[in-house]
């Protein structure tokens, strides 16, 4: 990943505010008297995963781009500041600290990765900032290291968990025959998470984890772990970690001669990791959160507004449900802004607010439990074939 000496902070306003007037990517014309109010975005936007990070942003500003338009917020005109916390924990704390010291930041959308909430979490509940990612699977961040205790009540989320994804995973290599897995995880929180409950799941469906290894996050010659794996002859390989390890993993598998599928959560679901895989990678398989977007109607209106939108990057894995985080925000800010003098007095309101909502979008209903969790908890799984994802299998694992 690119390391940056520096944060970048893009403040983008997606509507005009006080008598600057229409405002092309809006269609708005605020009036001299809206106040503003800002949705944070805080995602690796450079860097190995920023094909991720571009489609929360974008998604974000969609949504607020059409609740301007249709003046959702009466009296308030909102923006979208979107900080670039690279994909790692210091610069997501540094960049949180940023967000939550503008008073006019009223709801973060973010993080992409659990290791990065970590550190973020505990800064925007300082501040009383609503966060809602719609990417963090690891269950601690909403159920504490207990399982049961909410470390931060600012915080949610609209995708579910990896308890959920770990136990679909197992089940899915199962019912395809596959009985022996060797598994493989990055060290950080997401990876070695996904693998812990993968284990647990497949041992008790009576698969066998012939082997358990690790990688470090920068490496790129996995010679030495292929070679580790391979002569327990595994019918695959589980991956706990993000495509841009994923994908050279795979291709140096089969190039190594451990020809069987490498399978992957969220994490590897995007087409960068079949670029980085090459062809070998037809084959392999994945799961995500949700149901693909296109299977809905409010999926497919969501992709073409997007694609309307001429953003330059797609909305990738987790933009519907990034547009469904910041939506819930708004819905919120709808009753939490009503009369408010200014946007910091207001944010404890949209804490309690953004607990409360519950609307149909793009994922699904909306809606959070005593937890901040989602209460819709559908997974999907997928195989590469002729160099794209295709869907196998979706369900309901609640």
């Amino acid at each position: 990943m690119t390391v940056g000496a520096s944060l970048l902070v893009a403040s983008l306003a997606l509507a005009g505010c006080g008598t600057r007037g229409e405002n092309e990517d809006t269609g708005s014309t605020s009036g001299g008297d809206a106040k503003v109010a800002k949705i944070g975005v805080i995602a690796p936007l450079s860097g190995d995963l920023s094909a991720l990070g571009k489609g929360i942003q974008h998604s974000v500003e969609l949504a607020v781009k059409q609740a301007n338009e249709s003046k959702a917020i009466e009296g308030w005109t909102l923006e979208v500041e979107a900080v670039d916390d690279e994909g790692k924990a210091d610069v997501g704390k540094n960049g949180a600290t940023k967000l939550a010291s503008d008073d006019d930041v009223i709801g973060v959308v973010g993080n992409l990765n659990s290791s990065v909430s970590q550190q973020t979490q505990p800064v925007f509940a300082a501040a009383n900032i609503t966060q809602i990612s719609p990417a963090n699977t690891g269950p601690a961040l909403t159920r504490g290291a207990d399982g049961n205790s909410r470390p931060y009540k600012t915080f949610f989320r609209t995708c579910t968990t990896d308890i959920a994804q770990g136990g679909f995973a197992a089940k899915f290599l199962i019912d395809q025959g596959i009985k022996t897995v060797a598994t493989i995880h990055d060290k950080k929180t997401y990876g070695q998470g996904l693998v812990n409950y993968f284990t647990e799941a497949y041992k008790a469906a009576g698969g066998q984890v012939v082997a358990a290894e690790t990688i470090n996050p920068d490496e790129s010659n996995y010679a030495p772990v292929v070679s580790k794996v391979a002569p327990s002859k595994p019918g695959a390989v589980y991956y706990g970690g993000e495509y841009p390890q994923a994908g050279p993993l795979s291709k140096q598998m089969k190039a190594g001669g451990l020809n069987v599928p490498l399978m992957g959560g969220d994490g590897i679901f995007d087409p960068k990791y079949i670029e980085l895989a090459g062809s070998t990678s037809n084959g392999d398989l994945a799961t995500s959160v949700g149901e693909p977007t296109e299977n809905s109607d409010a999926g497919k209106k969501f992709l073409a507004d997007y694609e309307a939108a001429k953003y330059a990057e797609p909305a990738a894995a987790y933009g519907g449900y990034s547009y469904d985080a910041a939506n819930a925000i708004i819905e919120a800010l709808k009753t939490s802004l009503k009369g408010a003098e200014d946007v910091k007095s207001a944010r404890q309101a949209t804490v309690d607010a953004v607990g409360k909502v519950s609307f149909d979008g793009v994922t699904g209903k909306v809606s959070f439990d005593e937890f901040g969790d989602t209460l819709v908890k559908v997974i999907t799984g997928y195989k590469v074939e002729g160099g794209k994802f295709v869907s196998v299998k979706s369900e309901n694992v609640s």
